[in-house]
Order: C-alpha cells, then structure tokens, then sequence
C-alpha cells in the first residue's frame, strides 16, 4: 500500500531523492534532524515542522535498542537528548563504553527495550544555543524508524509532495559486534514499506564504507556514503577521508554509492575559495550533498557572523546561496526555512 501510494505520488509530482538541479540551482533540502534549529531534534514536532516549511526530505538518525528495533537518536548515548538522567529507575544503566574507539559514558539504548525507550521523553541537545527550543522538553517521546517513515509518508499525503527521508545508519560495525545487526533489521524495515527500489524517495547514508557496500548488493535504494573533514572510516582504518575525496577515490565511491555527504569544510575551506570537490564528484556520476548548515554564529565562518553572540542568527542564506553557486545538490539545514 505505502509503495503504491508513493508510486502514484511520484507519477504525479517526481521524486525529490532523484530529481536532476540544474547549474546553480537552489539545492534540495534535508532537514537535519528535522526542524533542529527550532524544535528537539528528531522528534515528531521537529519533522512536521520541517514538513511545514518545504524541505525535501526530513533525516533521521538510527541506533538500536536490545530488542533489534531501530531507534531515531544521533547517538546511542541519549543522556544529553532524552530526561532518561532524571529517570530514578534506569540510574543503574549509566556506564562507560567504547564506540567507534572513544570513550562515553551515558546511558544508551542497547541497554533498554524499545518498550522502556517509548517511556523517554526528548530534549533540547543544544540549551546554550538554542533556549527558546527548551521550551518543548519532555514533551514528546522517542521515535522508531518506522514511525518515522509513516510521518513522511502521512505527510506525503496530505500535502501532495513527496517527502523524502534519509536515514543514516549510526555506528552499524559497534552493534554487529554486540549482536545487533543494524543492516539486517534496517533492510527489513524498507522491505516492510516497499522502499527498496531506485526510484524510492530515500537516501541511506553512512560513513562506514562496508556497509554501504553490502547494502548496495541487498537494495536498489540510493545510498550516500558520509565523508568528514578529517580521519576515515570506522571500518576501514587504513582509508581515509582525504583519499576517498581525490578523483580515484570518488571513482571507487561510484561503484556502490550515489552521492557523496560531506563536511561543508570540505567543500569551502574558506569563504568564496571553493574546493574542486563537486565538479570532480559530478565527473564521476556523484551527487553531492553537505552538512551542516546551522543559522546560530557558533557553526558559520568568522565572515558568515553577524555580532559576536554565539546564538544569534548570522549570514546563513549567503552562505547557502554561494554553495548552490559551487553547484551543490543538497544540503543538511538546522533551519529549513532560511534557505
């Protein structure tokens, strides 16, 4: 039902995972966690208000709870985005682990079931900055993936647009090693809405590189492998970052992705001096979305800055604007209605 819906949508209105910008035309928009910059991130109120202001696509991040369900957090330790460090009933749960080679301590959902996790309720993972979002703690639960899909899908609907989403698989190599399977239960989920096709409105991202390699031979979705400013992947350390964005690294990446994501460092080290990165990355049959574009001083260049507080709102359309000029095709906002 829900690949029918969307097939019909699509017939009617195109698919924005596939659609074609041409030349410096505005890049599509991933909402970052959904509406961030104004709501709890990854929460309902946060996609819907992504929904409302035009974004493209609303992007959730996955983990995973004891019981395999797949979990809408950036991380696994949800102690800064959740009142779980108020709950006196999980105080025991708090301990330290290594993930990806760091150390963290919190508490994370590989220690609850999905049916402790829906008694959490979300906050505000930046206060300093973003107080006004405060207002909105403890006022809605955890979500599922898959809750996530039927809010794209509803959304889908009811505004005659599709609404892409684009999950990104957190940390899939640490919970095979623990004995949850994130690809496995991640392709069960597409295969339950009949989002395995090519024209289907999402992106799957990661920055491991095996496993989008191994999702490339499973589903016919568009994949988008992950790229930061420094280091490399948590799979591969003999690889790194820098390497997969020279033209022979981009041509490898070619072979199982679709798009690259990419550090906005990366693409603009300083303002108006742009890298040859999306041209090189176009040249090889890539597309080419970056993150983050967040309005608040604290994230934009000393140049994009508007005062000094760290809070304010700065040049955050210029910036965009020069970006779609370089010929970017997408890019991660905080706040999609700045754009």
């Amino acid at each position: 039902m829900i690949r029918l819906i969307l097939a019909t949508l699509l017939l009617l209105f195109g698919s924005p995972a596939l659609a074609q910008s041409p030349p410096n035309s505005a890049p599509l928009i991933i909402a970052h966690r959904g509406a961030s910059g104004e709501r709890p991130e990854h929460t309902r109120m946060a996609y819907e208000r992504a929904i409302e202001q035009r974004a493209d696509f609303i992007e959730p991040d996955l983990v995973m709870s004891c019981d395999g369900v797949l979990i809408v957090r950036h991380e696994n330790e949800i102690g800064g985005t959740t009142d779980v460090a108020y709950r006196p009933e999980f105080a025991d749960r708090r301990t330290t682990k290594i993930i990806d080679g760091q150390s963290v301590t919190g508490w994370f959902t590989e220690d609850f079931t999905w049916a402790e996790l829906q008694t959490l309720y979300a906050r505000e993972r930046l206060p300093d900055l973003r107080a006004s979002n405060t207002a909105f703690d403890d006022m809605e639960p955890i979500l599922s993936f898959e809750q996530t899909l039927e809010i794209a899908r509803d959304a889908s609907v009811r505004t005659g647009r599709i609404i892409g989403v684009v999950p990104e698989l957190k940390h899939p190599t640490y919970f095979a090693g623990i004995g949850l399977p994130m690809e496995d239960a991640f392709v069960a989920v597409l295969e339950r809405h009949g989002l395995t096709w090519a024209e289907a409105p999402v992106i799957v991202q990661c920055f491991e590189v095996g496993t989008l390699r191994r999702l490339d031979a499973r589903i016919d979705t568009p994949l988008l492998q992950l790229i930061a400013a420094s280091g490399g992947p948590a799979d591969d350390r003999a690889l790194s970052y820098d390497a997969m964005t020279t033209p022979q690294g981009l041509a490898e990446i070619a072979t199982y992705a679709d798009w690259i994501g990419v550090d906005t460092a990366v693409i603009e080290p300083e303002p108006g001096q742009p890298t040859p990165l999306i041209a090189e990355a176009h040249a090889a049959g890539l597309k080419v979305a970056a993150w983050t574009f967040r309005a608040e001083n604290a994230f934009l260049p000393s140049s994009d800055r508007i005062g000094s507080d760290p809070a304010e709102h700065g040049r955050l359309r210029e910036r965009l604007v020069r970006f779609a000029g370089y010929g970017l095709d997408a890019a991660f906002m905080d706040q999609p209605a700045l754009r």
